[in-house]
């Protein structure tokens, strides 16, 4: 479910206001709304990469307090398997289903089997032990970085020649661009709620998304005062989130 971006609009022309904060046009809202989204879209993987390393006896047993798997929810949307192209070599850099940009690439898999990642060295020290490679048939397929310039990957599954053909990876998609969308009536901005783009972030992001546009709203309008408050509102929902 997305949040709508009437909705943040208007909490953030309310809070901005009070006090005579100042007045946010749709124009600058729709530009640090979109700044906003892509700033907690980028926070997943970061978030993501740090809970992967300190889970580490993580069991598969779930409940509303797991925020790993709040995480792979909220970046779900923007997930999808894509084929590798060229032989299997390069990665491809927008989905086959609205060829939207790849921000970043997740896991390889061959045949639909997860492969292990090893380094070229890894890989090359495999490759040059045609026993050994056999000997992994029946396991797991690897995979390591491309030294030449116009590839991205090799993989192998229990022989010295690369795989060429059946390899996917998981992309994550760039969130689309938000829009608050308004027709002119008397001179004043209606929304529009046909023409309107809202935000594709998780339903738990909207305190979050008022929070950075009003903290980008208030260095446009030089507000060191909202800056600071509103500074003070993220860091108290960061501490609470890395907890």
């Amino acid at each position: 479910m997305a949040v709508s971006v009437d909705t943040v609009y208007q909490r953030v022309l309310a809070l901005a206001n009070k006090e005579q904060r100042g007045y946010i046009t749709p124009q600058e809202f729709n530009l640090l709304a979109n700044q906003a989204q892509m700033t907690i879209f980028e926070s997943y993987f970061y978030h993501k990469n740090l809970r992967d390393k300190t889970d580490l006896d993580k069991t598969n047993e779930t409940d509303e307090t797991d925020i790993g798997e709040l995480l792979d929810r909220k970046l779900r949307p923007f997930q999808s398997f894509e084929d590798v192209t060229a032989s299997g070599t390069t990665f491809p850099s927008a989905t086959s289903s609205g060829s939207h940009v790849i921000y970043q690439t997740g896991m390889v898999l061959s045949g639909n089997e997860p492969c292990q990642k090893v380094s070229v060295f890894e890989a090359q020290r495999l490759k040059s032990s045609i026993r050994h490679m056999a000997a992994t048939a029946g396991q797991s397929p690897i995979y390591c970085d491309s030294r030449e310039t116009d590839k991205d990957i090799q993989v192998y599954a229990g022989s010295t020649a690369p795989v060429t053909s059946g390899i996917k990876v998981e992309c994550f998609r760039v969130p689309v661009a938000v829009a608050w969308a308004y027709v002119v009536v008397n001179k004043k901005a209606l929304y529009n709620s046909y023409a309107a783009v809202h935000f594709e972030l998780h339903e738990s992001e909207e305190d979050t998304l008022v929070i950075k546009v009003l903290e980008l709203a208030g260095i446009i309008m030089n507000k060191p005062a909202l800056v600071t408050t509103v500074s003070q509102f993220s860091q108290q929902e960061q501490t609470l989130q890395n907890q």
